[in-house]
């Protein structure tokens, strides 16, 4: 049932635009800037597309753009899927199955985090080179060889070629990136001061509520991945300070155009 729901999402969105996008770009909290760039695009919003879940949280506009943006045709999610909302691993991994049956064999990611890594500061861009997750895996239950095989690996899953494209054009335009692990937990409680240490002793850089899920899915289906994570806040011990979704969204909107000039100059290097 569940791929007949896929391809009845897939055969919808095929209706709509003659568009055979390969590259998908998922936007995360506070970053849906890019898609106002694309061109020709048809903005279908996710209550239309059948079997698709709604966005519930603030910073997700909740529409599919799909459209030409540096000469490559592409599919862009405005906001994604959370665990925390209530949906299940296979809902908030959706979209990616549907992108998959579309033609999509590089998908790139973003997302809003929490800084780790004390070298960090608000506004900063991160390539994610690996994860850890804390969510349940969303390939756990029956596999369905028309998606991906039972065990797919998982040692390198972002890819080399894609993060050493980023740090090029990154370069070039001056602007000053990062890399790191990036930790995926379900949220929706931000972590606690004993978590955010016991991370920055595991070598991780940042924490977010997302991605993970999606990645795997991706990696699955065998797709290219690149990620993105746009740097919220930056934990420290000594200081009392409250974290908050506003904030989040705030600090987020300082790194728009940076990362979307990378983004950019990613798709126009894609062969």
């Amino acid at each position: 049932m569940y791929y007949e729901q896929i391809v009845e999402a897939k055969d919808f969105i095929c209706s709509k635009t003659t568009l055979r996008p390969q590259i998908a770009i998922i936007l995360g909290s506070g970053l849906s800037a890019l898609a106002e760039d694309i061109e020709d695009k048809m903005v279908i919003p996710y209550k239309e597309i059948p079997n698709f879940p709604l966005s519930t949280v603030e910073g997700h506009a909740g529409n599919l753009v799909i459209g030409k943006l540096n000469g490559k045709e592409i599919i862009c999610m405005q906001g994604r899927f959370h665990y925390y909302e209530g949906y299940s691993m296979q809902q908030v991994t959706f979209p990616v199955r549907v992108m998959q049956l579309l033609g999509v064999n590089t998908l790139i990611v973003t997302n809003a985090a929490g800084g780790v890594n004390k070298t960090f500061a608000t506004g900063d861009i991160m390539l994610i080179t690996d994860h850890i997750s804390r969510m349940p895996n969303p390939l756990v239950g029956r596999n369905d060889e028309r998606l991906g095989t039972r065990f797919p690996s998982m040692s390198e899953v972002y890819d080399r070629g894609l993060i050493s494209c980023a740090e090029n054009i990154a370069k070039q335009e001056n602007i000053t990136i990062k890399k790191g692990v990036y930790v995926g937990n379900t949220g929706p409680s931000f972590e606690t001061k004993a978590e955010y240490i016991m991370f920055r002793t595991l070598g991780i850089s940042a924490v977010g509520m997302s991605t993970v899920p999606e990645v795997i899915v991706a990696a699955h289906a065998g797709m290219k991945v690149l990620g993105f994570s746009v740097i919220s806040n930056v934990f420290n011990e000594d200081i009392e300070e409250e974290p908050s979704h506003i904030e989040v969204l705030q600090n987020v909107e300082k790194a728009n155009s940076n990362l979307v000039k990378i983004l950019k100059g990613v798709l126009e290097d894609i062969a």
